[in-house]
């Protein structure tokens, strides 16, 4: 089974749709290549800086550059965009919120092999979560085009539904293809993995995920970004960051302060809230699902 295609503009339901069918989606050209050429200076300097990793997994011709809010306004324009907003929220419908659980260049260079095919979600210290339960939405966006020859990220369409901590060979997946500009949605639960690379140039992919913000970030958010440069955010990208709570009394400051007071104080609402309006909210967006 190949990876759906849309064209963008799509509709958030429509991602949302797919992903929960296939476990992966691409929307073409989300943004312009003059938009990524420009991302990709801005970057630059920093993936020139990035060593390759030290084992298998993270690949050792693969360079992989964070803190993306820190070192690329351009980057936080990714990270906002209303339609990844949009599907992210009907993705994880069902909690108080989520928020922004990493943000990485991926450059897979020429002579790298396939990555182990895994899911996203082990990251949770390979927690088995229950089927048809998604705790995290992931996107990479193609800063190169992706093909099967350079190492375009390879899915195991539908293997959201299957169970966890099953063994695929490269040969079981399908191999994303996507021009500049595009972007490749897909979750947690899905078992994917980067491609072999058998081009003589990097394959670069920009990857941003969120996940439930009851959980821990993959990346740390607060300490890849420096105090004086979060002070000089918006509200809405801070909230997304983890400037705030993640449920009722869930991650609160000191004497039960809004995170968001650290860096904005004229923005914070000490007040906890109501649980009991919280669970109301939950339990809606659980019948609007069709769960019990």
């Amino acid at each position: 089974m190949s990876i759906q295609h849309l064209s963008a503009p799509s509709s958030a339901e429509d991602v949302t749709a797919a992903l929960t069918r296939d476990g992966a989606v691409v929307v073409d050209s989300l943004v312009s290549a003059e938009f990524i050429d420009l991302l990709a200076a801005e970057l630059q300097p920093f993936m020139d800086a990035t060593p390759p990793g030290r084992d298998g997994f993270s690949g050792r011709r693969t360079r992989r550059t964070g803190a993306l809010i820190a070192r690329s306004p351009l980057s936080r324009e990714l990270v906002m965009n209303p339609l990844v907003l949009a599907a992210t929220k009907q993705l994880l419908a069902g909690g108080t919120t989520f928020q922004l659980h990493l943000t990485q260049v991926i450059a897979i260079g020429p002579g790298e092999p396939a990555q182990m095919i895994h899911r996203d979600q082990w990251a949770y210290d390979f927690f088995t979560f229950p089927k048809g339960y998604e705790v995290q939405n992931n996107t990479i966006w193609a800063m190169t085009d992706f093909t099967i020859e350079n190492g375009g990220t390879r899915v195991v369409v539908g293997s959201n539904h299957l169970d966890d901590g099953l063994k695929f060979k490269e040969e079981d997946s399908e191999g994303t293809e996507m021009k500049k500009g595009s972007v490749l949605f897909y979750t947690g639960s899905v078992y994917h993995g980067g491609g072999a690379n058998h081009s003589d140039q990097f394959r670069v992919g920009i990857n941003i995920t969120y996940n439930r913000a009851w959980l821990r970030q993959e990346e740390n958010q607060y300490l890849a970004t420096p105090l004086e440069i979060a002070k000089t955010l918006p509200a809405d990208l801070l909230r997304l960051m983890g400037y705030a709570r993640g449920a009722y009394a869930l991650g609160y400051v000191g004497d039960s302060l809004d995170p968001i007071a650290i860096v904005r104080p004229e923005l914070a609402d000490n007040h906890f809230g109501d649980p009991a309006a919280a669970q109301q909210i939950r339990e809606q967006s659980h019948r609007l699902q069709g769960r019990t």
